[in-house]
Formats: structure tokens, sequence, C-alpha cells
């Protein structure tokens, strides 16, 4: 996993010093050599012209005490609905859940430094519970807030993220946005993965990043943004940070055939437009939903 960090302490003592990881010492959005070994097997050429794409802020991110996360919402969420925090399963404060755990509706008092466009803490925002989590297929909590959407909005100008509800294409110019950070990385979709294996977790179909997307420890559930659309896409959770094979902070890929690929330096992120049909009426989570084929407990 892009690791979360102890605490705001330890982001106060690195800022603090002027100084940040060592993985984080090149600009977001920099290039970087990569062995051939590493190097992605099919490589997204882009086309002779792109469109124009929004400029991507860090309205509607949140920062945790030890990841990053965004206020989303579905496309049919009602203002009046309490609004929608999201993140990995593995920056919940009860810890890392094991393989085939799937959290549902668990009482929460968690707190988010919710920020503008510019990054600045405009207001803190609290959960009601954890409506969703789990490591299981994918790595997203999503915590349910006291706060409606509107209720947000009108405090802080703020509006949330969009899910978008439809599989992402490789080529897509993307913005991974760090709350925790206040930090983006630029690049592309570079491919999707059948099967990313990280020590006892195994995620499907997960989202590759080219290499400029260098995501260090903290960036854990930062929205992955369609620079096109602004809307959300994946949530960044984890990248090999060493070249090991499938241990932890070093995950694999494993395609149909069983063939695993170890790709050094290379970070990636779980697709969210499949939580969509799970969210009913209300802005709750409904497992039992249509088309949701999100784990279940």
């Amino acid at each position: 996993m892009n690791k979360p960090l102890v605490g705001a302490f330890l982001a106060a003592l690195l800022l603090g010093a002027g100084v940040a990881p060592a993985a984080a010492a090149e600009p977001a959005g920099s290039t970087s050599e990569v062995s051939a070994e590493a190097a992605p097997q099919t490589k997204y050429t882009a086309p002779d012209t792109v469109p124009a794409a929004k400029a991507v802020t860090f309205a509607g991110t949140v920062a945790l005490s030890n990841c990053s996360g965004s206020v989303v919402r579905s496309p049919d969420a009602a203002p009046t609905d309490p609004a929608l925090v999201l993140s990995n399963g593995h920056c919940m404060e009860s810890g890392f859940p094991g393989p085939g755990e799937v959290v549902v509706d668990q009482p929460s008092s968690r707190t988010f430094t919710l920020l503008n466009a510019s990054g600045s803490g405009v207001g803190t925002l609290k959960a009601s519970k954890i409506a969703y989590g789990t490591m299981t297929d994918t790595d997203l909590s999503l915590y349910e807030l006291t706060s409606t959407y509107q209720q947000i909005e009108d405090s802080y100008g703020i509006q949330a993220l969009e899910l978008e509800t439809a599989h992402p294409t490789a080529g897509t110019a993307i913005t991974v946005a760090s709350g925790y950070w206040k930090r983006t990385y630029s690049c592309d979709i570079d491919g999707f993965v059948h099967q990313l294996k990280e020590g006892r977790w195994t995620w499907k179909d997960s989202v590759r990043y080219t290499p400029e997307c260098r995501t260090i420890g903290g960036t854990s559930g930062s929205p992955v943004i369609d620079d096109a659309t602004g809307k959300v896409v994946a949530v960044n959770n984890t990248g090999n940070e060493s070249g090991q094979e499938c241990t932890d902070n070093n995950p694999c890929e494993v395609d149909e055939n069983g063939e695993v690929t170890v790709r050094e330096g290379i970070n990636y992120a779980q697709q969210t437009y499949n939580m969509v049909p799970c969210i009913g009426a209300g802005s709750k989570i409904d497992l039992t939903r249509e088309g949701c084929a999100l784990p279940k407990p």
C-alpha cells in the first residue's frame, strides 16, 4: 500500500523541516527512467491532438489523520443526503481488514479536514459511521458524514466530487489529488491489471498509472480524477516500492494465465465506477441493489 502515515505529527515534522520523503524528491508530473524489466509490456501512445483538460483542484478533497480522501456523491444523490467520504480500506481507524472481511455500518466519529481549491483547510467534517470498507477485490472505505451535501456547500461553498459510472479507458489523463500532502500527481492510465497481489490481499481490475504518478505514503485514499470530466474514476492505493514480488508495499501483477509481472516504481489505484450501483436512496450503501458487485459480509 501507499502506506498510511502515523499521523499529522509526522507530516508537521516533515513539512516543518522543509523536507519530504525521498520518494517525493522529484516534482509531481516529472518523468523518470524505468528499467526494461519494469516497463509496461504495452505502452499508450498519446494522440496528436488532445482535448483541453479541465483544471483539477483540491476542492472537495479531505485530509485524514493518516491518509487522503474526498467528499464524493453518486449522480443520483440528493442535496439533503448525508455526504460520503471516500478513502482506502487500509486507511480505516480500525486497522487493515483481513482478506474476506467486509465492514458495514460500523460507528465512527472520525474527523476530516475539508480543503478548498487552493488546498487550504476550510472546515472539519465528522463521520457518523463507516458505511462500507474492505480490502477484498478492492481497497476502499466510504464514511457517512453527519453533514449533508447541501450543508457542506452552504457552509464552505464546496461541492462533492461526482463518481464516474463507467469503466475508465487506457490513455485517460488523470490527476491524483492528495489532501494529506496538498499535492497533485499528473499522468495517464497506462492499463488495467487482472489481479494485483500484495501480501495477503488480492485486488481485481486495478488501474495502473504511467510512471509520472510517483505517489507516496499519505496519498493513500486520494481521488483519481479524470482531467477531462472532473469525475472520480478510482481511488489511489498502492505501488511497488523496491521491486519485490507480491510482498507488502510491493504488489505484483497476475494476468489471466497466472503469469506474474513486477513493475518496480509503478503505482496503482482501484476503480470506483463499480461502487455506484451499491449507493441507493438517501446515499445509503445497499449491497442488495441490482448491479452491486462489491464484496459482501
